[in-house]
């Protein structure tokens, strides 16, 4: 599966867009996790358990973006984006979405030519 953030990729043409396809995942950190967290906010500084929530959340999400991709029958997802939210005051919402195409790869210049003048 080829994953892009770009509307297009060097060297492939789409030849089937097949729509939407997204990845959801909501997490929350246990109360240790939390609490941990918390009083490291105290201090200042990257609060590693949030980075490491959020990095394994976002992993997840694109996993289950390439599965439903996969089951629609798609080999690419292009201008790939995420977004997230707040849900309460202790979850997190991760979204991994972009529109699932078939790409394949462009014929060389010298096979354009060839079947052109064919």
């Amino acid at each position: 599966m080829i994953i892009a953030t770009t509307p297009y990729l060097a060297g492939y043409q789409v030849s089937e867009t097949k729509g939407q396809v997204f990845g959801l995942v909501v997490r929350s950190r246990g109360f240790a996790g939390n609490f941990a967290a918390g009083l490291r906010s105290l201090v200042g500084g990257e609060i590693h358990e949030y980075t490491e929530l959020l990095e394994d959340t976002r992993r997840q999400a694109i996993d289950r973006m390439v599965q439903n991709a996969t089951l629609m029958g798609a080999n690419a997802v292009l201008s790939m984006r995420f977004d997230s939210s707040e849900i309460g005051s202790t979850m997190s919402e991760i979204v991994a979405y972009g529109p699932q195409s078939w790409s394949c790869p462009k014929p060389a210049p010298s096979a354009l030519s060839a079947s052109r003048s064919a």
